[in-house]
């Protein structure tokens, strides 16, 4: 007598589903490697975009493609911040005294001193009060200094010493015109006293520096720093000389080594992302696959238009004046003899070229923008259209899944029909033996 195989049945049904969906599933698989592929390349040619985009605003955030630096001929004493208008030049400086900030102790306190009355501070002019009626603890005499919306820049504290507090107040900025003043008004002697007469941690100074060395001409600065004593330098001195100590020779130089990197900084960054699209739009030859953004007009836009800011001229200025050229492939490359007599000639010119509303680092983050932009960038919008096929994608995979389990549950029934057709006749036919 026949049995029926039931491995044998589903084996079946499950060869003639398949085969039923076969083509289906092929259509499919091609056209989802084909938005895979599309999907892989656009976000890598964002990726790229915005790296480029990230070296263009660091240049920009930089404000000068000239550097310039300032070498010391004494280490410790002083740093400097230049700017692209700093000129070449030497000075000499002798540093008297630094900013310091005005502190203050009041001693001897309890809280029964500050029980009434009121106690005002004065600073830069600026005065504020603190109501001591209803009495308050020296923490909270602190807090209420610190929190006083009158305060202009006096910070409060409490140290202890032998189980004593004592108030400490100290200015939040440094120089004379900082300095702390106390009084008060029916305030118990105890504060009164202390009040008028506090203990002087530290003096409030402004910093004092001779320019041209010791007795020459005296600069003055509520802090350390001193702006523009020298056009588009800040200078921030941080340590004294004694009398008749040699003074610090400060040099201000163009830096061309510093230059060139800033310059090369945004050549490599170009040709970095240059080599990226001719990866995506590669036609393709007999050796070689095509890019798989070949046919796309969209990017191959983007990359002419960078193409054309790069051999644009900007106020006057172009890359090709300072010896950075284009060569056959379209990669930039620096001639360092060329730049760097062009920089020596005309420095202003090469920050001109690149900075500024108008130059061209603010043209191309605006070019760019348009495409990288994360809410609404050309790129997102092509990004999330491809996404968006998947998607589809994936619900027509769910309908075919559908369709195989349709056709599997049919053949299933219809071979097991016939299995039991082929054991009712096996059975008849053995009847008759």
């Amino acid at each position: 007598m026949m049995n029926i195989d039931a491995d044998y049945v589903r084996e079946m049904s499950t060869q003639l589903a398949s085969f039923a969906v076969h083509g289906q599933l092929q259509r499919l698989d091609r056209q989802e490697a084909r938005y895979q592929t599309e999907l892989s390349a656009l976000q890598a040619l964002r990726s790229a975009l915005n790296d480029f985009n990230r070296t263009v605003t660091d240049l920009r955030s930089a404000s000068q493609m000239v550097i310039s630096s300032a070498t010391f001929s004494h280490e410790d004493y002083a740093t400097a911040d230049i700017g692209r208008k700093a000129t070449d030049g030497r000075y000499q400086f002798h540093v008297e005294q630094l900013a310091s900030a005005h502190q203050l102790a009041l001693e001897g306190l309890t809280e029964d001193d500050l029980n009434g009355g009121e106690l005002t501070l004065t600073q830069g002019g600026e005065s504020f009060t603190v109501d001591l009626d209803g009495g308050l603890t020296l923490q909270q005499l602190a807090a209420a200094i610190n929190n006083h919306d009158g305060n202009p820049g006096v910070k409060a504290s409490l140290v202890r010493n032998n189980g004593e507090n004592i108030l400490m107040l100290t200015s939040e900025e440094t120089g004379e015109e900082n300095e702390i003043s106390l009084s008060t008004t029916g305030a118990s002697a105890n504060l009164a006293a202390a009040a008028n007469d506090p203990r002087q941690l530290a003096q409030a100074r402004d910093a004092h520096v001779y320019l041209g060395g010791e007795g020459g001409i005296l600069l003055t600065s509520a802090t350390n720093t001193f702006d523009n004593v020298i056009e588009d330098v800040s200078l921030t001195f941080t340590r004294t000389h004694a009398p008749g100590e040699q003074p610090l020779t400060v040099d201000i130089a163009r830096d061309q080594e510093a230059t060139t990197e800033q310059a090369q900084s945004f050549v490599s960054a170009f040709n970095k992302l240059m080599d990226e699209f001719d990866g995506k739009l590669a036609s393709g030859g007999e050796d070689s696959p095509a890019g798989a953004l070949a046919s796309d007009a969209g990017v191959r836009a983007i990359q002419s238009q960078l193409n054309r800011i790069i051999r644009s001229q900007f106020n006057g200025q172009d890359l090709m004046s300072y010896g950075i050229m284009a060569d056959r492939n379209g990669r930039l490359q620096i001639d360092a003899d060329r730049f760097e007599a062009a920089i020596a000639e005309d420095p202003d010119g090469f920050d001109a070229l690149f900075m500024g509303s108008d130059g061209m680092l603010n043209t191309i983050n605006d070019t760019l923008r348009v495409y990288t932009n994360n809410t609404n960038g050309i790129l997102k919008g092509r990004i999330d259209r491809v996404n968006s096929s998947l998607t589809r994608l994936d619900r027509q995979l769910e309908d075919i899944q559908r369709q195989y389990d349709t056709y599997y549950d049919r053949y299933l029934r219809q071979f097991t029909q016939m299995m039991q057709t082929m054991q009712a006749m096996q059975q008849t036919q053995g009847m008759f033996l």
